[in-house]
């Protein structure tokens, strides 16, 4: 539904994306995981069209992607960094326009869009008097609203407190689990996305170092513990005799030559 083939963008001499290959099955929750800057918000992008690769390919449900194909954006859902919305006019309004560019003749798709993203008490309140949260909420009800078969969300929880983020996760998991949506949402929290998504990517510095199913990745992760000490040796053999492995790391403070605290690393060996 969703694939790149040595998808890359420059920029002089910055290489924001370089040579990134993803593929996402139908039904999948795509977790796009990496720090700000690092490539995340570009690469969605070029699979929105709304800015053109250096170099490679990128398609989504089969077809490549093209600005000049306008058919193929109306199974496409999208939320991109900022829910940009119109200041002036209602939520209600706001989703109206949607609906009519989207030319749905279902009317009613407005109210239900508006019930199920929970943004009822406010669906005549100007959008620019929103909150942050339900401004992001208004942005997904704008993607949402045509029932697409693929979603691009950048951020999504950005601005939502944590009920909003966990209904925000459930209306997606259930999205993909029972109506087949495909998702790719990127996010720089691994906890939050460990929860939703079925598969990962890592990109760092423009580079995808690694992609996995959740299941495999939670393998892979380490769970580590750092204490400082001034007695390193005595807390070492302690730790050491409940079979906990042990990497340490000596600090002297020379501003204070009689306290000499270190700090112990400590990696458990069996994951909680």
């Amino acid at each position: 539904m969703i694939s790149t083939e040595n998808l890359s963008k420059h920029y002089g001499k910055l290489k924001a994306v370089d040579r990134v290959s993803i593929n996402v099955r139908k039904g999948d929750i795509y977790g796009f995981l990496g720090l700000n800057g690092a490539g995340k918000t570009t690469t969605i992008r070029m699979l929105l069209g709304l800015i053109g690769p250096t170099s490679g390919k990128a398609y989504l449900n089969g077809t490549r992607v093209n600005p000049g194909n306008p058919s193929m954006w109306k199974d496409i859902g999208y939320l991109v960094e900022v829910p940009y919305s119109y200041p002036d006019l209602t939520v209600r309004e706001n989703l109206e326009i949607i609906r009519r560019l989207r030319l749905m003749n279902d009317k009613e798709s407005t109210e239900r869009i508006i019930e199920k993203l929970k943004l009822g008490h406010y669906k005549d309140v100007l959008s620019k008097n929103l909150s942050l949260g339900n401004a992001q909420r208004l942005g997904l009800a704008k993607a949402l609203i045509h029932n697409p078969d693929i979603l691009l969300l950048d951020e999504p929880a950005n601005g939502l407190d944590p009920e909003g983020i966990v209904e925000i996760r459930d209306l997606l998991s259930d999205l993909a689990l029972n109506k087949g949506v495909t998702i790719f949402i990127s996010s720089h929290i691994l906890g939050e996305i460990s929860k939703l998504a079925t598969h990962i990517g890592i990109i760092h510095e423009g580079k995808l170092i690694h992609e996995s199913s959740v299941g495999e990745m939670v393998a892979l992760r380490k769970h580590c513990l750092k204490i400082k000490t001034r007695e390193m040796t005595g807390a070492g053999e302690i730790l050491k005799k409940m079979g906990i492995l042990l990497h340490y790391r000596v600090k002297e403070f020379l501003k204070y030559p009689l306290c000499r605290p270190y700090q112990i690393l400590i990696r458990l060996q069996h994951c909680w």
